[in-house]
């Protein structure tokens, strides 16, 4: 059954704020539009606010409130303890609830809690993770940032170095996405170079002189430059653009995911060899890429 019925999924993760429930929401109309048996699966014990009808909840085995009311802890606390809770429960309540979907979806849009810390210093989410993978999921993280980032050096080179030590602990199929891009042309002027330069993670010793032009950031001048570097070093760290209100932005970015966590190789919606290549490849002119990724949000200077 798990050969003939392959699940996969996408794992929504980012800061709070960065759009990860309306991601959801719309991609749920979207990949339902796309005639794919998809459903949302809300892991985040403090969304009471869903713009979406979860098929599993996690707010029905363990709530933020619930937490902080009886064990008396913070927001934060309460929200990692949560995180824990699941990783202990995972056997008994979220694989038993998704198996009892049965053939309904295959495709699931998991929407994971805010807290940066559950993925760059703890290990309770990454340990979920690691038991769907094991139950032959096959999973993307999709990490969402706010695109105004882009707008300050400091706030970039801070995204850049929390996407990457997010790569390196979940390890798992990753795309990164600056979210809200229709919003960037407010903040169009602030943008020190083009947008490719953020979407590509360019040359950055040209955002450290930027930085530089800032006294209170200058005396962190070496701790910046190590960062950067080790940025570099890797070579892992890249963004796509995402409008999740614009139909032909979020064609873009399927096509990533589906490469991501192999869909389009076994059970997407076109099957033929052409199209598949094509996917696989990627073949598209650096003209076709900018008109495609970058010229609808900002103008290309």
């Amino acid at each position: 059954m798990k050969v003939e019925n392959p699940r996969y999924g996408q794992l929504v993760i980012g800061p709070p704020g960065s759009g990860k429930s309306t991601y959801c929401h719309e991609a749920y109309k979207f990949y339902e539009n796309l005639g794919r048996q998809v459903g949302v699966v809300n892991l985040d014990p403090a969304n009471d606010n869903m713009p979406y009808s979860p098929v599993v909840n996690i707010m029905e085995l363990i709530t933020v409130e619930d937490c902080m009311e009886h064990i008396k802890l913070g927001p934060n606390g309460a929200l990692m303890h949560c995180a824990e809770y699941l990783e202990q429960h995972i056997d008994k309540w979220l694989l038993p609830a998704l198996s009892k979907l049965g053939n309904k979806y295959n495709y699931f849009l998991f929407d994971c809690p805010g807290q940066i810390e559950l993925y760059t210093h703890h290990n309770a989410m990454a340990h979920v993770f690691e038991r769907l993978e094991s139950e032959r999921y096959s999973l993307v993280t999709v990490n969402l940032i706010d695109s105004h980032y882009c707008s300050e050096p400091s706030k970039f080179i801070a995204t850049l170095l929390m996407a990457l030590n997010t790569m390196l602990r979940m390890s798992l199929p990753h795309v990164n996405v600056l979210s809200k891009a229709d919003l960037l042309r407010k903040h169009e002027s602030m943008l020190h170079f083009n947008m490719d330069f953020y979407t590509d993670v360019l040359d950055l010793k040209y955002l450290l002189e930027k930085l530089d032009e800032d006294p209170a950031i200058h005396k962190y001048q070496k701790l910046n430059e190590a960062i950067c570097s080790m940025v570099e070093d890797y070579a892992l760290v890249s963004f796509q653009l995402l409008d999740v209100f614009n139909t032909d932005s979020m064609l873009r970015l399927h096509s990533h995911l589906d490469k991501a966590n192999g869909y389009v190789y076994k059970a997407g919606e076109e099957r033929t060899v052409n199209s598949l290549m094509t996917c696989a490849v990627g073949a598209e002119t650096e003209a076709v890429r900018q008109q495609s990724d970058i010229e609808p949000y900002v103008r290309h200077k």
